[in-house]
């Protein structure tokens, strides 16, 4: 079952982000991972034990504590928007001033890229 588990972590900077990052990587079953540096949190969503991120974060000389452990946020929802038709315009004739196109010629047009080219040598 997927989950949220916020955790408090006892860490100073970039490294000590970098640290925790890597620790809580090698437990499986994570699906995301987030770290607040201001606030000192560690996210973690996924298909995981609490207890193991923790034990983990304390083996490599963290000090943690379980914030929360809930449900994954849900996706935010789109609006369905109702299929709305365009508006079909009436169909009007063409000005007075276009002239009808002439009917196609039942002889095709010549070429002119057949006889640019040079026959095949092998052929």
């Amino acid at each position: 079952m997927t989950k949220k588990v916020v955790l408090k972590v006892g860490f100073h900077g970039e490294k000590g982000r970098k640290h925790v990052l890597k620790a809580v990587s090698e437990v499986e079953g994570i699906n995301e991972v987030a770290v607040d540096v201001e606030k000192g949190t560690l996210t973690v969503i996924g298909n995981v034990d609490a207890v193991c991120i923790v034990n983990r974060l304390r083996k490599c000389g963290h000090t943690v504590e379980i914030d929360s452990v809930g449900p994954p946020p849900k996706p935010p929802e789109k609006p369905v928007q109702p299929n709305k038709e365009p508006e079909k315009k009436p169909d009007t004739p063409p000005p007075p001033f276009c002239h009808p196109c002439p009917p196609p010629s039942p002889y095709p047009s010549p070429c002119y890229y057949e006889y640019e080219r040079d026959p095949c040598s092998i052929m």
